[in-house]
Order: structure tokens, then sequence, then C-alpha cells
């Protein structure tokens, strides 16, 4: 059946939702503070009535309804309460304990806000005092006690504690206000009481001590008798018999252990019905023996102190010689020092073990050592049933020390010390090695143990010198002296200074050829390393090879591959050396130095066409002042004045005029009279000498009379 809603039903329906709801969305609050109050105070005695007090201050709308929720925490841990209240929540302590102190906070929630307030303290004062309860206050020993300590109205994890006096009984960490022990006590009187303690975050309030209750333990009369037969101190070989008794009631004997023991041995668990003996005692059944008595939990013991006397001492074993090499001679015996007056020398009986085996039935073995004598060796000596065993002896025949082998530890170079070693692969141990050489001795040393090696320090100065050395070891005097080969090794000699040469000779080197340059040493082990090292201390080429010397071409030439150039060798002695500098001066080309010649040769040529052309230059220009002498041909002064249009330079020159006198009334004049003229030549021309000027003045002094003195 459907049931139909009426329209008008549902719209009120709806419009009551929005309203609700609409009322909810306005309900806005805001927390202010929080605030926890503990009333009546913070410090409390034990038993008030403790409330804490959360305020909430809250700022809301008018008319709005808030939903309030509290929550309580004690020392960050939640209380379980859960109230609504709208304004404040209370939490009530009633009849606070001790327990009850701790650090308290409270935290509001409204809708999704929350707030917490600050943290208060609550401490309660005072632990009552417990009571101490027994169920017996007089006891057996090994009879068990129940006590009962109890803190009535005590809340919290509590620690109980029991007592006798200053020694602890016991300690139990307990939710309940008591704690039940049980106790099973030593004989004596006990005085027991209790207290309680409980732990506060950093403290611990202890509470003062209950009554005291005094306890009486009776002792169980369960102490054993011991006794010995036939005596305390007795010889090897004798019989001891142990007895051990209790005195008790028969009820409660058949409920008793008792056994005997010898330092941690228990020789028997059954002393209570049968003795114990003990058969052939020996030296070391010496000491102390002790029966023990046990009833339950208690036990009881006596003891005394057995003395076995030795009827012969413990044999040992010697060699002789004390050190005995394979093939030698040697004796081993058996020796006992102290023999008791029950017995004589001849009573014992002596036998000799190697590794297990039997030897020989006496006190004395011989043989000549070597590997089937080698062993471990015991004695064993027999007398009035005691049987005594002595201490291993090793024998170990020593090997005489094999030939040697000498060799060198690492590189061998001329000049720089080495090691050599020796060693002989088989010999006993401590070996002298001796280093010779030519029959010299040049040290010793002792090697005594398997991880020391014999080494000695050398030097040579030529590599003929290594197969002078030799080496000497022995272990057992002269006789055992082993020689072993010469030395041989691998000598490395130091390179000497190299030579660099160059080929052609440096002086001789021309621009296109090929220099080669050969780097050589006087000795030096190979292989050697050669480098050759060009200008500016370049490397220019590393070669190792197997011979003395190395060679290196530079393929043709140029200026710029003059230069001082040096090699350097060096081999496994690891110590290099380098050559002096080679000065290199690469010269021009034979073409380049003849077309250099020719273009000179031109440069003269055209130097001397160009003087000789100047000079006829300047003659031209004379042509064109007067001349007192003659006027030289045209065409001889065009060609002048062609070829130096230019004036030119001055000179002067002499020009003598004939004079018409009467040589009657004149005197004669020595010599002739000068008149200059001035004649232009070309610049920078050489000075030459006129020659027609010269057979004019011849002609025109030719009449004139001799000079007058």
């Amino acid at each position: 059946m459907q049931v139909k809603i009426q329209p008008s039903l549902r719209m009120g329906t709806i419009l009551l939702l929005f309203l609700v709801t609409s009322e909810e969305a306005c309900a806005e609050g805001f927390i202010k503070s929080v605030t926890l109050i503990i009333q009546p105070r913070n410090e409390v005695q034990r038993s008030t009535n403790v409330s804490l007090k959360c305020q909430a201050e809250v700022s809301k709308t008018a008319g709005s309804h808030l939903n309030y929720k509290y929550k309580f925490y004690k020392d960050d841990l939640s209380l379980s309460t859960n109230q609504t209240n709208p304004t404040d929540s209370l939490y009530s302590i009633p009849d606070a304990r001790v327990s009850h102190s701790g650090k308290y906070k409270c935290v509001v929630f409204i809708e999704k806000q929350n707030k917490t307030s600050s943290v208060e303290d609550l401490t309660v004062k005072g632990l009552l005092a417990p009571v101490l309860t027994v169920d017996k206050l007089r006891l057996t020993e090994g009879d068990g006690v129940t006590a009962v300590c109890t803190a009535e109205g005590e809340t919290g994890v509590l620690m109980f504690f029991f007592r006798d006096g200053p020694k602890e009984l016991s300690r139990m960490k307990t939710t309940s206000h008591k704690d039940e022990q049980k106790f099973t006590l030593d004989k004596g009187t006990v005085n027991m009481f209790c207290y309680y303690s409980i732990n506060l975050d950093s403290t611990i309030e202890r509470s003062s001590n209950s009554n005291v209750i005094k306890i009486d333990i009776e002792e169980l009369g369960i102490t054993p008798d011991i006794t010995v037969m036939p005596s305390t101190i007795v010889t090897e070989g004798d019989n001891i018999t142990f007895s051990c008794s209790v005195k008790m009631t028969p009820q409660r004997h058949s409920e008793l252990k008792i056994m005997i023991s010898h330092g941690s041995t228990t020789l028997s668990s059954n002393m209570t019905h049968e003795d114990y003996t003990m058969k052939f005692a020996k030296a070391n059944d010496s000491g102390e023996y002790e029966c023990i008595s046990r009833l339950g939990s208690v036990h009881k013991s006596s003891s005394l102190n057995i003395t076995v006397k030795e009827i012969f001492s413990i044999p040992f074993l010697s060699r002789d010689p004390a050190e005995v090499f394979e093939g030698e001679h040697f004796t081993i015996g058996c020796h006992i020092s102290n023999i008791s007056s029950r017995i004589q020398t001849e009573d014992i009986k002596y036998s000799i073990f190697r590794d297990e085996t039997f030897v020989i039935n006496d006190n004395r073995y011989s043989g000549t050592a070597g590997k089937a004598t080698n062993g471990k060796y015991v004695c064993k000596a027999e007398a009035n049933r005691i049987t005594k065993e002595s201490s291993v002896l090793l024998l170990g025949a020593k090997v005489l020390v094999s030939k040697p082998e000498i060799t060198v530890d690492g590189p061998v170079i001329v000049d720089k010390p080495f090691w050599i070693r020796c060693h002989s692969e088989n010999g006993s141990l401590p070996i002298n090695y001796t280093l010779k050489r030519k029959n010299s001795i040049l040290n010793s040393t002792k090697v005594s143990h398997f991880q020391e090696e014999a080494r000695f320090l050398a030097l040579i100065s030529t590599p003929s010198d290594i197969r002078s050395y030799l080496c000497e070891a022995e272990n057992n005097g002269q006789v055992s002296i082993k020689m072993s080969e010469r030395l041989h090794a691998t000598v490395i000699v130091p390179v000497g200074k190299p030579l660099l040469t160059v080929l052609p000779v440096p002086e001789n080197i021309e621009e296109g050829n090929n220099v080669t340059l050969i780097c050589g040493v006087a000795k030096g082990s190979p292989p050697i390393r050669f480098r050759f090292y060009g200008s500016n201390h370049t490397a220019i080429h590393t070669t190792t090879v197997e011979s003395n010397s190395s060679s290196f071409v530079l393929s043709t030439v140029k200026r710029k591959n003059s230069g001082n150039y040096y090699c350097e060798a060096f081999n496994m002695a690891d110590m290099s050396s380098r050559s002096d500098i080679v000065k290199v001066e690469v010269s021009l080309a034979m073409w380049k130095k003849a077309l250099i010649a020719v273009f000179c040769m031109l440069l003269v040529a055209l130097l001397v066409l160009f003087i000789v052309m100047r000079y006829k230059a300047k003659r031209v220009e004379v042509h064109n002042k007067e001349s007192v002498w003659s006027e030289r041909p045209r065409d001889e002064a065009d060609q002048y004045s062609l070829q130096s249009p230019n004036e030119g330079d001055v000179d002067y020159t002499e020009v003598v005029h004939p004079q018409t006198v009467d040589p009657t009334q004149i005197p004669l004049r020595k010599g002739t009279e000068t008149v200059y003229s001035e004649l232009q030549t070309s610049q920078g021309a050489p000075e030459n000498i006129n020659h027609q000027s010269l057979l004019e003045y011849a002609d025109l002094n030719r009449d004139l009379p001799e000079p007058v003195d």
C-alpha cells in the first residue's frame, strides 16, 4: 500500500529543513580562551575531594546555538570524559590519592574548532602506612612463611618492598593495593617489615614503614658427620673409606639425601645407605672432601682434608746430548727423584714409548738420530699397582744445513749498494750465514726464526765483481759448513756522458739538407733510452735501443731549425746523463747565395753607370760659360747639356794669359800668372783631369822665356 504525500505537506517539510540548515550555517562562534581550574587548590592532602573545572570563553552571534564538547587529560592521557555543557565542564576526583597527582589539561571542541587550556599541576600529599601480616611466627628451617603487605585505599601502580632490617627480601610492582609473598628463611630470627612507593613522573613517593613482625626460625639438625678410614694421611696404593651420617628422627630420615664430593666432582650421591671407598689412592687424590646433606630446600655440609703421599715421584725423561743432528748417537733416560720406604728401587718397572708405541722395557733407550727415531717419547713407571707417566719429551733430530743459494734482492747497479740474500732450503735453526768475497769474510748473521732471512749489503765497482761473492752456511760447527756457488746476477752499468754528433758538421749545413743527430755513450747497460732536445729545451725525439748509440734525422732543415741541440741517455740504473750543447746554424742555400751575388753585382754596375753619367753631365755645363782658351764643339756641349741639365758644382782652374811686353823693359817673372775660371761639374762625380785645358795651357806658355831665378 502506497501513501501519497500531499504537495502542501511536502513543501512544508522542505521549508523546515531549509530553516534549520540556515540556522546552523549562521550559528558561528569563536573560542577566545580555555581555562582549567583545580578546586579546592592545586596541592591537597590525601582523601580530599578534588574537582577540575574547564571553562571556555566563546564569542558567538546572537541567538546562535553552539555544540560544546569537553575532554580532560592527565599526563597527556585521556581521562575518558565526553561532556557537552554549554559553558563549562567538571571532572571530579573523590577521595584523592597520591596516584592522582600529575599534569592536567582540558580541551574544548566547538564545531570544527578546538582550543586547549594551560597545564595545571595537581599534587596529592600523604601515603597511608601499610600493614604487614604473616601466617606463622615460629617455624623450622626450610619451612615457608606467607607475608602480606596491604596499603588500604591506595590506587595506581605500587611497588611493594619486604625487608629484614637492611636486607631486602623481595620487591614486586602491582596495580593492587596489597602484595603477598612466600619466603623460605634461614635459621635465626627475622624482623620483617614492608613499605611501598609510587612513581610520579619525575619523583618517587615512599610510604612509611609498616609494623615489624618478629619471626623465629629453628635450625634443622641435618648437619652430617664425616669420618675416614684408615687415616687422613695415607700412601699411594692405599684404600680410603668415607662415611657420612646424620642423626635425626626416623620419620624424616627417608626424605634426607646425603652425597660426598671432591672439589667440583660428586663421588657418590647415595651416602645415606652406604659408605664410599676409594681404591688405590693416588697423590692427586689429596684435597678437601665434603659431605652434603639436603632435606627439602635446606642443606648442610661437613668436610675434612686428605693427604695422599707419593710411593714414588712422577718419572721424567732426559736426553743426551741435548741437541742431536741426523746420524748422531743419542740416549734417552727415565728417572725418578723420590721413592717411598715401602718399596725398593728394583720394585719399579720402566717402559719407554714413542708416539704411543712401545719401544723398550727399560729406563734407558739409545739410538741413531734420524727420521725413524723422531717422535714424542713417554716413560711409564709402575710399582705396588701404581702407574705413573712422565711428561712428553719431543725428539726431533736436527737437520744439517743444505748448500745455500745466493741471490740478489732488486737490481744490481755499479757503484750503488744492493742486497745479497743467502738461504738454505733445509737445515735446523739457528743457521749462521757468512758473506765472503775472494775468500775474505765481509759479514755474518744468525737466523733463528723461520720468518727471518740472511741479507747483506754489498757494493761493486765493475760488472765482473759480482762473481766474487759467495755465501757460507753452518748450523753445527765446522763439520756442517756448506758453501754456495758464485753469485750470478745481471749488473746494470749506468750510462756515461753522451756525445752528440751532428752530420754534416754544423758549419756546413744549408737549407734543404738532411741533418743527422747521433747520440752515443761510451758505457752503459742496454736497453738505453736516448732523448734528443732542440731549441727551447724541447724534446724532439725519444727512442729506446739495445745499442750504445741512436740517431735522429732532421729532414730538409730550414733556418728556423738553427739553435742549440743536446741529448740525454738513461737506462735501468735510473740515472740520466746529458751531453754538451752543440750549436747548429743553418745557412742559405747555394742558389740563394748566387742570386744574392748576382743582385749585388748588378747593383754595383748600375751604380758605376750612374756615376759616369753624372760626370759627363757636369762637363756639358762648363761649355755654357766663357772660356779663355777655346770654345768646345757644339755637339760636345750639347752632350753635356743633355747629360747634366742641372747646375753643377763650381771648380777652379788656372788660366795663364800671354803678355806682349818688351823683354828689356819688364823683368821676367818666375813662374806664371794664375787666373781662375769656373768649371761646372756634376755633383758627386770624381774629379777628372781636363787634358784639353792642359794642352791649351802648354801652347800659351811655350813662347815664354824661362823664368829667372
